[in-house]
């Protein structure tokens, strides 16, 4: 070989891959110079006892700034810092189906290593409007409530709101063994440790069956926090783009806002309300819209819970934005667990913005009606304890109260207690 063509491979390809140093380290990000990244950019940083994936989050004039997505322990002014060029992108594949895995699809099961068939981009543009498929076909979740009188469509997106301790993960348990999806991706974000093996033992009963876990516990950094659920939705367009109907749950919204609030305030953003800084409103839709129904291809079906404040959900700011970017919202009511009513939804503040899209007109109107008698029960309350409404007044109110415990009974559903779509509408029918 000549000398002319060794200098010519020479130059096409470095020798040595380009690197740039630690130059500060502050309490929640690096401080690094020697490269020209981009931001977003994942990098990786080289210490002598480690590495650490972060991710450029902010560019200076000479330098730049890198949150990790571990902690800061063990690293060094001076460790080398190489930008990764896979990027933000990470493995997936059927083998996924069954396990339980970090945001870098790492299994945490102890199961052994999954073997993946390509890789997916983390962050990627929602659907295009126009590419949308038109919601038109029920989407069975086996709850009588949410069927009967909230019935979602494939490819809607919905929000489970309410405070701690309410029963979040238990309707989501009803609608994961309920459902008949083709893959089922769940992603517990911010969640304690403690509450997983619970959750897929307890509430699953440990059936994982085309099932994906996707884990980033409270104890986890802010950036795993946050792209734990981008990554859980990564999974889901996956299978979504393979023509399968995917049931996407993600538990919960606001711990992933609050993970970019602790981004964004490190980052210096101003904080607003709640302390939240406009970064963490604007993320909220840059993942909610990438579920859908895509034409030509599958249906990604999501069910988004919001851990609310107080019980308040007009005073939350995530619950407000949330509740605006929504095809609906399911409002579980802690007053409806002193009733003994599980689970506690309360159908006259609860929407779905597809139902008279996916059922016929007699089910919308028998809907209607149950509401209806409903809403006079509850309006008419004291009245009726108190003894002084009197039987003959309201022809309606006495429909309303002659068929109070049977409505009761419709809301009321054990978590053991599995319902067909035909089924719960039959009995609606029967009721009203």
């Amino acid at each position: 070989m000549s000398l002319k063509s060794i200098k010519e491979k020479l130059k096409q390809k470095p020798l040595s891959k380009p690197f740039g140093y630690i130059k500060n380290i502050n309490a929640t990000n690096l401080i690094a110079h020697g490269l020209n990244p981009s931001v977003g950019d994942i990098v990786k940083i080289v210490s002598q006892n480690h590495e650490v994936l972060g991710m450029v989050t902010a560019l200076r004039e000479k330098e730049f700034v890198v949150t990790p997505f571990s902690f800061l322990e063990g690293l060094k002014i001076g460790d080398k810092v190489y930008i990764d060029e896979e990027g933000m992108q990470i493995p997936v594949g059927e083998a996924l189906l069954g396990r339980v895995v970090d945001p870098f699809m790492r299994p945490v099961d102890g199961l052994g290593e999954i073997k993946f068939e390509t890789k997916y981009p983390i962050m990627k543009k929602p659907i295009s409007p126009l590419q949308r498929g038109v919601i038109d076909t029920p989407f069975p979740t086996g709850v009588k409530a949410i069927d009967g009188l909230l019935t979602c469509g494939v490819g809607q997106k919905l929000g489970i709101f309410a405070g701690s301790g309410v029963g979040k993960s238990t309707l989501m348990s009803m609608i994961v063994k309920g459902s008949k999806a083709d893959i089922k991706v769940i992603a517990l974000i911010g969640e304690r440790g403690r509450e997983i093996p619970e959750f897929i033992e307890h509430n699953l009963g440990g059936d994982l069956t085309n099932t994906v876990i996707i884990v980033a516990t409270s104890d986890d950094s802010a950036l795993m926090r946050k792209y734990g659920a981008f990554s859980a939705m990564a999974v889901a367009e996956y299978f979504k783009d393979k023509n399968k109907d995917v049931l996407f749950l993600m538990d919960s919204v606001t711990r992933f806002a609050m993970a970019q609030r602790e981004i964004g305030l490190a980052m210096g953003e101003p904080p607003t309300s709640k302390g939240y800084p406009p970064s963490s409103i604007m993320l909220l839709p840059q993942l909610m819209e990438r579920a859908g129904k895509e034409k030509g291809k599958g249906a990604i079906t999501a069910f988004f819970t919001v851990l609310v404040e107080g019980d308040d959900t007009s005073a939350d700011p995530i619950a407000d934005q949330a509740r605006s970017i929504l095809d609906g919202h399911i409002i579980l009511d802690r007053e409806l667990t002193d009733y003994g009513i599980y689970p506690p939804i309360n159908i006259l503040k609860s929407a779905s913005r597809v139902m008279s899209n996916v059922v016929d007109d007699t089910h919308l109107q028998k809907a209607q009606k149950f509401k209806r008698l409903y809403a006079l029960l509850k309006e008419n309350e004291v009245l009726i304890r108190i003894g002084a409404y009197q039987k003959g007044v309201d022809p309606e109110l006495d429909e309303a109260i002659n068929k109070k415990e049977a409505m009761e009974n419709f809301l009321k559903q054990s978590p053991k207690e599995l319902f067909s779509f035909d089924e719960i509408r039959q009995m609606l029918y029967n009721l009203v």
